[in-house]
Formats: C-alpha cells, structure tokens, sequence
C-alpha cells in the first residue's frame, strides 16, 4: 500500500526509446520548451542531463559509418558542438551542409544550417530571422519550437534544445539534439511549431540528408555482464562511442519484472579517468525493462582501460525484528546501514498516531505495515504525505505519521522492510579490442 506521493517518487520513466524496425517505430515527441540563455554572439548549451547505471561490449553494425576525424586534433565534444555556430563546426570537419529555409507570411525567415549525425543522436543546427526593423524580446521564450523529426525510420525524439540571440536581437542561432536517424534515410523533415493564440501553426522544412556527410565515425562495443543486486540483476549490454555522446545501454531483470524504484548512479572510467555524466533514461528491451545512460565522449584515441562502475542502486533492507515503541525520540534506530527514528507516539480521537522518520529516498513497505498492541496484530489505516525534518546539522530527513485504529497504545512496529539507495560499489572492468 504505497502513497501516491511515494509512488510519484519512483523513476520509473517508461519512455520507449530502443530503436525497432522501420516499419514497426513510430517514436513519439517530448515536448520541449527552449529557454534563452544571455546574449551573445554565439549559441550556448543548456547543461545535458546527468546519468547513471550501466556497462559494454563492441559490436561491429551492419552498417559502417562514414570514419572521418573521429579521434585527433578535430575531436570535440558535444557540448563544445553545440556551442559553436555552424558554419565553425564545418571548419571543423563536422556535419553536413543544409542551407534549406522557409519564409513565414510575416517575413520572418527559419533556416535550416545544417545537422551532425551518428549513432547516439542527430544534432540540428537552425536559425530564425526577423523581418528587417523586428527584433526578439530576450525576456520571452522563444516563439518557435519543434514539432518533430521524421526520418525514414519513423519520429525521432527532441531530447534538448538551447541557443542564444545575435547581439542585435534580430537573429536566433539554436540547436536542437534528436534520437538517431537511420543512416538509410535520404530525406528528413523537420516541422517547426507555433502558437498564435490559440491557433497551433506548423512549419515544415525537408531536406535531402547525406549520412556520408553528416556522419562521423562510430565505435561500438558489446559487452555481456551483470551486476546481482538486492532484488535482481541489472545487465550491461553495450556502448557506442560517438563524436556526440558515449551511449550505455543495459536491462533490468529484477524479481518483480518491473523498472526499479532508483536508477541509482553508474560511473564510466576511461583510462583511470572518470567521464563526465549526461543523462540518464528508461527504455524497453524486448519484454524487460531497459535503460540509456549518455556520458561525454570518450577523450582519448588511446583507450587503455574502461571500467563501469556501479556506485548505488535500488536496495532493500528486510527488518528481522519488531520496533520497540516504548520509547519513542529523536534518536536514530540503526538497522542494516540504514537509520529510521521513532519520533511520536500520539494518542488520538481514533487511535493512535505514530511518527516515523527516514532518509528522502527510503521508503517503508507498507504492505504489511502493523503494530502490536494488546497482543492483537492492528494494520496501518492511514499514512500521511511526507514532510521535512531539519536536524539543524545540516541534514533534512523526512518524516510522515502512520495511523492505527486501536484504543491500546501500541508496543510494537511490525514491517517487513524498506526500499533504499544503497551503495553497491561494483566494477566491470571491460575487455578493449585494439583496433588494427
């Protein structure tokens, strides 16, 4: 018997976001909402989300992409892609050249730049320009938005959005980053949207795509391991290296078939060095429960060494032995590596309240939560939502009163146990293929 809010708390994002036959996917758009940074010259990034969970092995694709640049002098970063304007990503020797616009009936014109393509993710690089004498109001959102991606494969998600105005306002220079495309497709179209009122206007542009432009060289390893956990397994399937993001992907086979309450926190290493965390997001594998995990890109054309480290994960703490309620404090009760407090036990109109505190992410199994009183076994009737519990140390726990409906005081906490983020600590070290 979980609370709602309890419930609102567990990351269990059933986004399906594995790449299935053409024929079979149509990926579904995440609405996004762009926010302007300050002014400059130059595009900047909004900060990629952060991640956790997974491991490898390299995979040869069935199709190989065009091998220009990836590692050496040219290699840069997704973060450092974005914040560059197009035509200093070309200098780079990224991306293939687009230059397809479409004028709207007020005269402002969306331009298409042009895109960089792998097997991570498409980055599409876009302007918008305002009729001569308009200019933009920096303290408003940005009028225009994405609709889709469509490629032959199917809708490929927005998953970021950022940019920034020219000095003069009359120009906006962003960059939005995409799910993969097929490398098959020969056409993409993107659809630009926007509200007038309460009218929705979209705006489509396609252009013919060039995977031997757009795209650069990919590495992919496959790795067959696993990490036990409390109340399962989690499986680390594979990486891909990119010139935009190292992607991990991975599968959860926990004994409730179901995604786990915490992702919890998974550290890539690259020759002893720890690769920055992006992101962090579920998918499905077949009939089992996935997951994405996006870091930077790998560094070094020199890999030596990689490791996959899973620091913490969803636990859970079986309790042996009833709580005593006798004397209730503000003092923790140690049990496993994990503290609970008994703060209150409070006579009410209906019964009895008690008071019950614990880490944010630590969560009672309510299921069978009861106290003893009288020798007679009485089930919990109510939980409230949580609130914050400041120790004035630093630390805020969280603490929610639990209901009983009996006239005698209680002497005993019956439950079985709780959820938790526990720490795991575990290495997989993973085999490295020389290239020749």
């Amino acid at each position: 018997m979980r609370t709602i809010e309890e419930k609102l708390q567990e990351h269990k994002q059933n986004m399906n976001i594995i790449q299935a036959p053409p024929e079979l996917e149509d990926r579904l758009r995440n609405a996004l909402q762009q926010v302007p940074t300050k002014k400059k010259s130059k595009p900047r990034a909004v900060a990629w989300v952060a991640a956790i969970a997974a491991a490898v092995v390299l995979l040869a694709g069935t199709y190989q992409y065009p091998a220009f640049a990836y590692y050496g002098g040219k290699l840069l970063s997704s973060m450092e892609l974005s914040s560059l304007s197009f035509s200093d990503v070309v200098d780079h020797g990224y991306g293939q050249t687009v230059e397809k616009s479409k004028t709207l009936d007020d005269g402002t014109v969306i331009t298409i730049e042009g895109v960089i393509a792998d097997d991570n993710a498409l980055l599409l690089y876009y302007t918008v320009d305002l009729p001569e004498g308009s200019v933009f109001n920096v303290d408003e959102s940005i009028r225009f938005g994405i609709d889709k991606l469509h490629s032959f494969q199917g809708n490929s998600n927005v998953r970021e959005g950022y940019g920034n105005y020219s000095d003069d306002r009359t120009r906006f220079m962003g960059v939005y980053k995409f799910g993969p495309v097929s490398p098959f497709s020969r056409t993409l179209t993107v659809t630009f949207d926007e509200w007038k009122g309460k009218e929705r206007l979209l705006y489509p542009i396609s252009f013919k795509y060039d995977a031997n432009k757009a795209m650069n060289s990919i590495i992919k390893e496959k790795l067959t391991a696993s990490v036990p956990v409390d109340q399962g397994t989690v499986h680390y399937d594979a990486i891909t290296a990119s010139p935009t993001s190292t992607i991990i992907k991975g599968h959860y086979e926990l004994d409730n078939g179901e995604f786990p309450r915490f992702m919890g926190k998974t550290k890539l290493y690259v020759n002893g060095t720890e690769v920055g965390a992006r992101g962090g997001r579920s998918s499905n594998t077949g009939d089992k429960p996935g997951f994405e995990l996006e870091y930077d890109i790998i560094p070094t054309d020199k890999v030596e060494s990689m490791q996959i480290v899973l620091e913490n994960f969803s636990g859970y703490q079986k309790v042996e032995e009833p709580i005593s309620l006798a004397s209730p404090s503000d003092r923790s009760i140690l049990i496993g590596n994990e503290k609970l407090w008994i703060r209150s036990v409070t006579r009410t109109g209906t019964g009895y309240d008690i008071v019950i505190a614990r880490k944010q992410f630590t969560f009672l199994d309510t299921d069978t939560l009861a106290v003893e009183a009288g020798g007679i076994t009485v089930p919990v009737s109510n939980i409230t939502q949580s609130r914050p519990w400041d120790l004035k140390n630093g630390n805020i726990m969280w603490e929610q009163t639990y209901s009983f409906n009996t006239d005698v005081k209680p002497e005993k906490l019956m439950v079985d146990g709780f959820d938790y983020i526990k720490t795991y600590n575990k290495t997989i070290t993973v085999p490295i293929k020389k290239n020749e």
